[in-house]
């Protein structure tokens, strides 16, 4: 088990300087001109974040300490990393279709209600707050569009309204 830390470390990492790479073509830091990071800034830094989360792992895993007993996966938990895999392949097909702000709620719903069994309040909270904080914060604070599918028109009045 310590190899395959060691193994799949070491590829992040190597997947994080990558990514580093490729976002620092465009801007990494704050652009004056639009008001907002430049357009490679949250690629860059999101990458940063898990080349030293990748580098703790490996670290770790040089000093021997595990926890592992047995197989990684049983095989009720391989079912439910299956099936929460399959759920966010749907979810991503779906942005194109009916957009982040349906795709993530609908997500959202079976993870947290049908998959978790969790509260009506909770579940309702999160998939109402959830594309709001989204919409804010992306949409209007940062100007970056999110995919809106079908959905688009619907935004017509916001953006009149914020932009």
């Amino acid at each position: 088990m310590l190899m395959a830390d060691r193994v799949i470390a070491g590829a992040i990492m190597a997947l994080s300087l990558y990514f580093m790479w490729h976002a620092s073509e465009l801007s990494i830091g704050w652009n004056g001109m639009t008001g907002g990071p430049g357009g490679g800034a949250f690629p860059f830094w999101l990458s940063a974040i898990m080349f030293v989360c990748a580098g703790g792992i490996l670290m770790r895993s040089l000093r021997g300490k595990t926890n592992y007993s047995g197989n990684f996966f049983d095989p009720e938990t391989l079912s439910w990393v299956v099936s929460v895999a399959i759920a966010l392949a749907v979810t991503i097909a779906l942005m194109p279709i009916a957009g982040s702000y349906i795709a993530l709620p609908l997500f959202m719903f079976w993870y947290l209600k049908i998959f978790g069994k969790h509260s009506w309040t909770l579940t309702g909270a999160l998939c109402i707050c959830t594309p709001v904080f989204l919409f804010f914060f992306f949409e209007v604070t940062l100007k970056i569009l999110l995919p809106k599918g079908l959905t688009e028109p619907l935004f017509f009045p916001l953006y009149a309204m914020f932009f």
